[in-house]
Formats: C-alpha cells, sequence, structure tokens
C-alpha cells in the first residue's frame, strides 16, 4: 500500500502525498518540539518538512522506512534552523505595581514554550526502537525540555533520534550524514550535559497523571492561588523549588524567594481565576485576571511539576500560548 501511494505522489497526486504523510505528523511536530523548544518554531520546521518531502520524493530510495525518511528530513530542518536562529529576544518585566524580588539567576532558555497535551495522543502511538531509554512524557517535560535545549545542536538531535526514539545508531548517522563513531561520541557528551544539568533534580515521582493524588495538590494550589492564601501557597511547594518564567529571564530557586515572588502579587491586589488544561504530560493553568469590570483577563499559563505531594518546580509562560490551548483571552464574570 505505501510503494503504491509513494507511486502515486511521485507522479504528482497530492491527496497520496496526504496519506502518506498523515499517519506521522503529530509524532514529527513532537520531535521538531523537541529539537527546537518552541511550540512556533516547531509548527514552521513541520511545514519546511512536508515542503521538502514532497519536492524530494524522487530520490527517496527507499533504503530506510519512508517514516525514517521523513525523520531525516525534520532534524536536518531543525538543525538548520537552530543554526540560523539568532539571539532570542527576552520579555521585559510586565506585571504593573508588582517589584519582582531580585532573581536566583538570568536564565539562558528563554525560547521554551509549552506544548498541549491535547495534541499528544496521536503522537505517543507511534513505535520506539529497543534502544530508547526515556518513558515519551518524561522525554516532553519542562525539566528535561530545557535541559535539551543548551546542549549543542547536533547533540541534540543524537540524543532525541537515540535515546528518546530508540533508532540504531546506523541509521541516525545516516540521517545526519555521518559516522556510527561520530554519532556514538556525540551521544556520549550529550548524556554527560543532560545528566550535568539535571543532577540537582532528587525528587520524588510525580503521582501519575489524573490520578487522586495529583487531584488533590492541584486543587490545593487552585484554591491558594485564586484566593491569595499565601501561606497555603507556601505549604505547597518544596523547600528547593524552581520558577522559571520564559520568555523573561528571571528564576528563582527555594522556597522563600519563590514566596517573596508571590508575596508581592499578592500584595499588590492582583486576584486571578485558573482555568485547568495540560502541558507536556503536566498540570497547568492558565490564569486569568480579575478586572472591575467582571471580565477577567488572560495573563499566562502556570505549568506545575509534582515530587511526591509538593510542587517541586513552576514555569510560567506569557498569555500568547493561550490559543494553543483552546483557551479564550479574556473570560467573563462568573
Amino acid at each position: 500500500m505505501t510503494a503504491d501511494l509513494i507511486s502515486k505522489a511521485r507522479a504528482g497526486d497530492s491527496r497520496a502525498f496526504r496519506e502518506l504523510t498523515q499517519p506521522h505528523l503529530r509524532e514529527l511536530q513532537v520531535h521538531c518540539y523537541r529539537m527546537l523548544g518552541n511550540f512556533q518554531d516547531a509548527e514552521d520546521a513541520l511545514q519546511d518538512t512536508l515542503l521538502a518531502a514532497w519536492r524530494g520524493l524522487g530520490g527517496f530510495q527507499e533504503r530506510a522506512s519512508f517514516r525514517t525518511w521523513l525523520y531525516r528530513i525534520a532534524t536536518n530542518r531543525c538543525l538548520n534552523a537552530r543554526r540560523s536562529a539568532g539571539r532570542r529576544p527576552v520579555k521585559e518585566w510586565d506585571m504593573p505595581n508588582v517589584e519582582p524580588p531580585e532573581p536566583t539567576r538570568i536564565g539562558e532558555v528563554v525560547w521554551l514554550q509549552p506544548f498541549p497535551d491535547t495534541l499528544l495522543e496521536q503522537a505517543f502511538g507511534a513505535p520506539l526502537g529497543p534502544e530508547a531509554r526515556y518513558e515519551q512524557t518524561e522525554a516532553l517535560s519542562v525539566a528535561f525540555m530545557t535541559a535539551l535545549q543548551v546542549l549543542p545542536p547536533r547533540q541534540i538531535a543524537v540524543l532525541i533520534l537515540r535515546d528518546v526514539l530508540g533508532f540504531p545508531a546506523a541509521e541516525v548517522a545516516e540521517m545526519l550524514d555521518s559516522s556510527v563513531e561520530s554519532v556514538k561520541s556525540a551521544l556520549k557528551r550529550a548524556r554527560a550535559g543532560l545528566q550535568q544539568r539535571r543532577a540537582a533534580e532528587h525528587r520524588e515521582p510525580a503521582p501519575a497523571a489524573g490520578s487522586p493524588a495529583e487531584d488533590a495538590i492541584v486543587a490545593k494550589f487552585v484554591a491558594a492561588y485564586e484566593s491569595a492564601d499565601l501561606d497555603a501557597l507556601v505549604d505547597l511547594l518544596t523547600d528547593d523549588v524552581f520558577m522559571s518564567m520564559p520568555p523573561m529571564p528571571f528564576e528563582y530557586e527555594g522556597r522563600d524567594i519563590v514566596a517573596r515572588f508571590f508575596a508581592g502579587i499578592f500584595g499588590s491586589g492582583r486576584r486571578s481565576d485558573l482555568v485547568p488544561t495540560r502541558a507536556n504530560g503536566q498540570p497547568a493553568f492558565a490564569a486569568y485576571l480579575r478586572t472591575p469590570t467582571g471580565v477577567s483577563h488572560g495573563t499566562g499559563l502556570f505549568v506545575l511539576t509534582l515530587g511526591g505531594d509538593r510542587i517541586c518546580a513552576m514555569t510560567r509562560f506569557d498569555n500568547t500560548v493561550l490559543p494553543w490551548f483552546g483557551l479564550p483571552r479574556s473570560l467573563p464574570s462568573r
């Protein structure tokens, strides 16, 4: 069936091409997102991949599977995108009447964006090679994505193709026009770099998605945040809780300074309603700032990282991401 579709697509049948590529679109989108760390850039890379595949179908020699060929194109499109990307602009502090505490450090990965869980259903059904080392959701978590993004581009590609997707070293070498030895060397360096970045993550396992344990934690978070109960919110945090807010570069580490951060927000009189969703396999909430008119305006998206019965990390993204989750920019009064 695939050979027949390839023949038709080579003859210019766009419907056959769509039928060929449709089963792979979501997993390719996730692959581009892992490579680039940015939802919008991943969308662009996916479209570039499809255009290149359509134009280059005549050169597909069928030495590897059609899926592997698509991954080769997608990976190289993403590598080109990373090489051509200039310095990413950071966003200035944008909360009126709130003075943030001095950050613990300035973050490097300001381009990180969240990935909606609603788009993952088709992506995670794709087959993994026997050498894959990570669970699919683990390899999409905010912490994993952040650590991945600081590696050199070629190491990112090798680690994703080998350890996340489980492609054999020979196939990865073919995809990257490289040698098996070069792939093995890049993988060794990538694993060491990733381990170094994640060495501080000594946390209890997160409760299962949608479990009563997870539901209990997020319900407490919503109640504390919506009522501006600082003590209740701080009680939910681990001692070494980490907070970041791309595209703003501020990062905070430790319960005390994160408490000061939220004390500033709550103390300014800002009150918000939270709407639940999921991102990167983690619980997430869109925040809507209440106004005197009764309309609440979307200000951002919180993604929570859980460890045991506590919150060990929080990532706040700006309100431009809300439409990807099917969420409105504003809500009528309750």
